[in-house]
């Protein structure tokens, strides 16, 4: 009984996905949604599971898992522009489906429930950028946040335009701007990262899916706390989290707190097990 109970957190998330799942297909008629969060779901149960037993590697086989379904099939092969870019062209034709229901599920409701668990488990760019050698960076955080406000203000101007003035053959024009906008992301990622000495840079600064994550993931039920009993203020939790997360307040207010990708560095490093979610 005490072996199943271990595995409730990662059998709640597949639930939840496959109801998605079975909701989509039946109300939209359309059986890929089906295939699709079944797939997502299944990854991150088999991830959770692996991080259940200790595998070292478990949020990364959930990052290829889910981050290259994303971007090689959904993108390369069924040219869906999964990109904030693909958001406003869905939103503006006035179609839920694809990126619209994608954005919805993962960007805007689901992190009031997970936080930015998107991020830290399904992210594409995230995904290539977790596997540079600067995992736990050591400098101060820049002022220069408003970047990312900047670019996601350019992809609602770039695909307003395209509507204004009746750009011809719009989804391949789409399609085009997902496969230029993903290599743009990787190198600005890399450099930035190179940079600053910090993987996570390019989500810090220049992410404009953040717009939508960071108000909606203040409210997110899952979230890592600390028992002030336990702690003893070594500052590990700090040293290691790689978005700068104050682990020590469990204030909703807490520096950077909307910002935790649930990467469970800090709760797997804690000398004093003092974290959980």
């Amino acid at each position: 009984m005490n072996t199943l109970k271990k595995y409730v957190p990662a059998l709640i998330f597949l639930a939840i996905f496959e109801t998605i799942a079975i909701t989509l297909w039946q109300t939209l008629d359309n059986i890929f949604y089906l295939f699709n969060f079944t797939y997502i779901g299944g990854f991150l149960f088999i991830g959770l599971c692996l991080y259940i037993n200790k595998f070292k590697h478990a949020r990364l086989v959930v990052q290829l898992g889910v981050g290259l379904y994303m971007l090689v099939y959904l993108g390369f092969i069924s040219n869906e522009n999964m990109q904030i870019e693909g958001f406003w062209y869905y939103l503006f034709l006035g179609v839920f489906e694809a990126a619209t229901i994608h954005y919805a599920v993962a960007k805007i409701f689901g992190p009031l429930f997970f936080g930015r668990g998107w991020c830290g488990y399904a992210c594409w760019t995230a995904m290539i950028l977790d596997l540079l050698p600067f995992k736990h960076p050591n400098t101060p955080r820049k002022n220069i946040g408003f970047i990312r406000y900047i670019t996601f203000v350019s992809a609602f101007l770039f695909v307003g335009a395209l509507f204004v003035f009746h750009v011809p053959n719009i989804e391949r024009v789409m399609f085009y701007s997902f496969i230029i906008g993903n290599v743009l992301y990787y190198i600005t990622g890399i450099c930035l990262a190179f940079a600053f000495r910090d993987n996570r840079a390019f989500c810090k600064y220049i992410c404009p899916i953040t717009i939508f994550l960071k108000p909606m993931s203040y409210f997110a039920r899952i979230r890592i706390t600390v028992d002030k009993e336990k702690c003893i203020s070594c500052g590990k939790c700090k040293q290691l989290c790689p978005m700068n997360v104050d682990m020590l307040d469990n204030a909703r207010s807490r520096e950077n707190g909307t910002e935790c990708i649930l990467c469970m560095n800090c709760v797997d490093n804690c000398p004093k097990k003092a974290l959980h979610s």
